[in-house]
């Protein structure tokens, strides 16, 4: 996370080569990404762009979703079995037929997700996932990486929607100007008004009502609706109010 122009997007595409570093080393499953190439480390990195565009090429959503597959060689039956379920899961089976580019550019964003999400890398990266989707699509989503992760698979997100990475919990590493300002849990890093300054970011909803409820004795480092409810139930029982 972080301000407009503070290398995210840079520092994410070095991870399947789609950059390379100019000084230093990257190393992706101990492989140093300047000795392979991306087609190489495409069969353990997915990337989602930020803009679908710069990624989308097929006639059909179907074809789009079944390139990846079809180049990394599995068979027919797989690769009919995985699109089904990749354009299920984001609700796209009615767009098989369709062209990408007449979709819009929510459903565009899901259509890219969907070609990577169809042949199940060890590693996805995604910038910017949740830009024009409804709530239904972002909670797909959240439970879909909160499943890799069960599965000991690596998701990086770049991403400025608080709200999402709140309900995702995840660790946040936090870029200003191609340098890391802060690296840590949700819980520290969002209820920081500092640190969130510094990047342009504001804090989620929650923190900011009980920032204001402070003068009552409520904690101001809460995050969640059930650190909330936590909070706000311990204090009634503390006046005496609720049993």
């Amino acid at each position: 996370m972080g301000q407009n122009g503070a290398g995210k997007t840079s520092l994410i595409k070095h991870f399947n080569g789609l950059l390379k570093p100019s000084s230093g080393t990257v190393r992706v499953n101990g492989v140093e990404t300047t000795k392979t190439s991306v087609a190489a480390l495409a069969e353990n990195v997915g990337f989602v762009f930020q803009n679908p565009d710069n990624q989308l090429f097929s006639e059909t959503v179907e074809a789009e979703v079944a390139f990846a597959l079809k180049n990394f060689g599995f068979d027919k039956e797989t690769i009919d079995k995985r699109v089904s379920w990749a354009l299920d899961f984001l609700s796209l089976s009615q767009y098989r037929k369709t062209s990408p580019f007449l979709l819009s550019g929510g459903e565009r964003k899901r259509v890219a997700l969907a070609s990577v999400l169809a042949w199940d890398p060890e590693t996805l990266v995604l910038d910017e996932p949740t830009i024009g989707q409804d709530y239904e699509q972002k909670e797909k989503l959240r439970q879909f990486i909160i499943q890799l992760q069960a599965e000991k698979k690596t998701v990086v997100m770049v991403t400025h929607d608080v709200e999402f990475v709140v309900d995702c919990n995840p660790r946040i590493i936090l870029m200003r100007e191609g340098k890391i300002i802060a690296d840590g849990a949700s819980k520290d890093i969002l209820t920081s008004p500092k640190l969130l300054e510094e990047v342009s970011l504001v804090l989620p909803q929650i923190t900011q009502i009980f920032t204001k409820l402070t003068p009552i004795g409520l904690p101001a480092n809460i995050i969640s609706v059930d650190e909330a409810e936590n909070a706000l139930l311990t204090k009634a029982k503390e006046r005496g109010k609720y049993s």
